[in-house]
Parts: C-alpha cells; structure tokens; sequence
C-alpha cells in the first residue's frame, strides 16, 4: 500500500509537480522519452474502447468525455475528439494545458473546459461523461486519494458510463519512484483500490507490442 512507501504526503505531491514543471510540453516529454510508442498506445486504446461505444442495450454515450492527467492533449487529440462530441481535460501542470490549445489544433474548439488541477482535489461535474480516461497519472496519488478519486467519477458517469484506468502495473506490491515521485502498484492492489471505490471491472486487457524494458501497461475499465 502507498502509506508503506509514501512518508511525506504534501512532499508526494509537491515533489511530482516540481518534477512534471521541468518537462518539456511535447509528445516525448509526456511519454518519458517513449514518443515512438504513441500511435501502438492510440491504436490499442481505441479498440478497447470501441467495444462499449457499439451498438447494444447497454452502449456507453459519446456526448462527452473527461481526460485526465491530460498533459498537452495526446490522448484527448488522437483517441477522445475523434469519438465524443465534446472533452474536458484535467492536468496539475499548467504550462501543459496552454501548450494543448495550439497541439490540438482547429479539433481543440470542442474542448470545453481545461482543469488545472491535481486530481487529489478535482472532482468531475456529476451525471455528465460517458467516458472518464485516466492514464499514467494513478501512480501520483496515494491510495485513500485514488479510491476517493475513483468515487467522484462514479458520481460523475452518465446512464451507462465508465472508467477506464490504463496505467504501468508491478509484477508485486507497490514501488517506488523518487525521480516523479509517483507509484507502481500490481493488479491486484489496483483491483482493491477500484472495489474498494464502488466500482466493478467490466473488462481488463493487457497493453502488447510495448518495449520490453518497461512496466506492464494494463487497461481497466469498471463502472
């Protein structure tokens, strides 16, 4: 659990904002130097996702979206405005949100809203996304913050919405990472945290063709 490895809460937190203030606003920088993984990330991503965007009883809306840990709008240019109406973005890192209004492009008037925000503290509108997208940014919360989170965007889902969670996974436990100050949890601790939260896992699918030498990348969706 984070409480074993996190000693400092406010420096948790602080720390990681210092160190994402220092990264340069491109797709490189959001990416840890891993930019050429991008499109093999998009690609997995929008499959996934598809699957609950069909047609069907139960089909998740495309009125709007919320992304959050949105940087300059990677995901929100490639995987969300290409499918919902409208996105909303959520980012703690200023500079990051500016530099997202010229990244997106003409694409970027549906954006309505940009949070800055650290998701600690944000809570979504209640009743108004199909779709909450939370990638690589669970690991800079702790545990009580994440399934608090992970609450808000339950109130925060429309009539057959979800959550999806696409994060690095550990092979055990929860680990450390003093350079951005964030954590690494494995499958099972995540599992918890999303139970814990009120919410069931609809499915859980693991990220292939990604370089050998990082994390296991796993995408969670749940409601």
């Amino acid at each position: 659990m984070t409480s074993e490895v996190v000693e400092n809460e406010f420096e948790f937190y602080s720390k990681a904002e210092k160190y994402w203030k220092d990264v340069p606003a491109t797709v490189d920088g959001m990416l840890g130097g891993y930019g050429h993984i991008s499109s093999i990330d998009i690609n997995s991503s929008r499959k996934f996702l598809q699957r609950f965007l069909r047609d069907g009883p139960n089909r998740t809306g495309t009125t709007r979206a919320l992304d959050c840990g949105a940087g300059i709008g990677r995901i929100t240019k490639r995987l969300l405005l290409p499918l919902f109406k409208t996105v909303d973005m959520v980012d703690v890192t200023e500079d990051f949100l500016t530099k997202a209004k010229s990244y997106l492009g003409e694409e970027g008037r549906r954006v309505r809203n940009y949070f800055c925000c650290g998701l600690q503290d944000f809570s979504p509108e209640p009743n108004s996304y199909d779709v909450i997208w939370i990638q690589w940014v669970i690991g800079h919360l702790t545990d009580n913050h994440l399934s608090d989170f992970l609450k808000r965007c339950r109130a925060g889902l429309r009539p057959n919405g979800i959550v999806v969670i696409k994060d690095n996974m550990a092979q055990e436990g929860v680990i450390m990472d003093d350079v951005d100050s964030s954590v690494c949890r494995d499958l099972d601790v995540v599992r918890k945290i999303i139970r814990r939260a009120g919410l069931y896992l609809l499915a859980e699918e693991r990220q292939e063709n990604f370089p050998d030498e990082i994390y296991h990348v796993y995408t969670l969706a749940m409601r």
